[in-house]
């Protein structure tokens, strides 16, 4: 019997590895059709999904509801398990360099509890080779099993984007890849148990992993080239939101728009793919362009904001400015690779006073992460910059600044949400 029969069946069960943004709805939508396994290795995190707590502030105790799953921190849970997926974080380090050590880990946690007959498939974003060249080597020396012979392995990359409910695990395509046309096979029918839209058979695990490493480059390039014609049309005293409504009335224009680009995948996912390009001997120019433009945003929207300050007549080193939002994208929690905290930064090293709010990130988490927490909302500031669009902020006005705003104030916004709602304070948007 196929391992697919067998997990329908409730003979087999899955195990998903790391249980963040990607592999608790995993699980979850799993664990209401057949048996599943979910595994982090943080207590603490583990033991709030056994009260039906996301973490990560992204599910409601209603999708814990009728979930077949154990949750779990202790290896020796996983040696039930016969599919395992694999969802931890792939980061970068200090250097823009892949770091590798949560996907190292998990495989040796994995290759520790492997049997005949096993099937491993990963979902973290990596470079075209990784599952091949640096994972399955680890899987044999840790079970002792021979890749192929003993055990499959196929690889079927995320597609979760924080804080959509509209494009969630189940409503998205899925691509996947497989070893062989048997796993192939396997892997899709077992996806297949809960995307809707059913996947997409990728002809190797390379192309899959590439394909997904592209789809992050695309938008990041694509972002960045809106962020630089921001800088030139705002020297040219036009704004970017203007002309972006114009050139897109022309039925082939890319409607995208400038902004911060954060966050652990579009601003992350490049530099995988220009790291395996300088070990094939190419140095991938238009990529490393896209990531010094984006990378370079957050300090070019502080800097603006205390060139208009000076310029209203104001000592720089003496100014207060508010900062909203701090999370890398609308309405989520996650502050992982905010820019905003290189606005805050920017600001300080003006001697710039900065407060923040936000009505989704934890101070705790801020300050652990960027050495800064979040303020009780003031007034008189001298700029207010809005970094982010939360919900909660799209229906303020001028009014509402105005009460925030010392006099001559700046208003920085980022997202141009208020282009035509601003007319008596200075106003400057990306």
């Amino acid at each position: 019997m196929s391992i697919y029969n067998k997990i329908l069946k409730k003979e087999a069960k899955i195990a998903v590895i790391g249980l963040g943004y990607v592999g608790l709805p995993i699980a979850l939508a799993f664990a209401k059709k057949v048996k599943v396994i979910g595994f982090d290795i943080n207590e603490k995190r583990v033991g709030m999904m056994k009260k039906g707590v996301d973490p990560s502030n992204e599910l409601t105790k209603e999708d814990f509801k009728g979930a077949d799953i154990q949750f779990t921190h202790k290896l020796e849970d996983l040696k039930t398990a016969n599919f395992f997926i694999v969802a931890v974080p792939t980061p970068i380090d200090d250097h823009n360099l892949p770091d590798l050590k949560p996907l190292i880990g998990a495989s040796t946690t994995v290759g520790k509890v492997l049997k005949k007959g096993d099937y491993v498939v990963y979902e973290s974003t990596v470079y075209p080779g990784c599952t091949e060249d640096d994972c399955i080597p680890i899987l044999e020396q840790h079970s002792g099993l021979k890749f192929v012979k003993d055990f499959k392995v196929g690889y079927s990359p995320e597609r979760i984007n924080p804080g959509d409910k509209e494009h969630t695990i189940t409503k998205i395509l899925k691509i996947v890849s497989g070893c062989d046309k048997e796993s192939l096979e396997n892997i899709a029918k077992t996806y297949e148990i809960i995307v809707e839209p059913g996947t997409h058979r990728a002809s190797s695990i390379k192309v899959a992993e590439a394909a997904k490493i592209i789809e992050n480059t695309q938008r990041d390039v694509n972002i960045a080239l809106m962020n630089e014609l921001s800088i030139i049309f705002s020297r040219i005293g036009i704004n970017t939101y203007d002309v972006l409504e114009a050139a897109g009335t022309k039925w082939n224009f890319l409607k995208f728009f400038p902004g911060l680009v954060g966050g652990h995948c579009i601003g992350v996912d490049p530099y995988y793919l220009t790291y395996k390009a300088e070990e094939m001997g190419y140095h991938a120019r238009v990529i490393n362009s896209g990531r010094y433009v984006n990378d370079s945003m957050g300090f070019y929207v502080a800097k603006t904001c205390v060139k208009r300050i000076i310029a209203a007549g104001k000592n720089i080193s003496k100014s207060k400015v508010l900062v909203m939002g701090a999370t890398f994208k609308e309405d989520v929690s996650d502050i992982r690779n905010s820019k905003v905290a290189d606005i805050v930064k920017e600001l300080k090293s003006f001697g710039v006073k900065v407060e923040i709010v936000d009505p989704h990130a934890d101070s705790g988490e801020l300050k652990h992460e960027y050495g800064f927490g979040l303020n009780k909302l003031g007034k008189g500031y001298d700029g207010v910059i809005v970094a982010v669009n939360h919900k909660e902020y799209k229906t303020l006005d001028e009014k509402y600044f105005t009460g925030l705003l010392s006099k001559k104030g700046v208003l920085v916004d980022v997202k141009g949400m208020y282009r035509s709602k601003i007319k008596g304070i200075t106003y400057w948007s990306l």
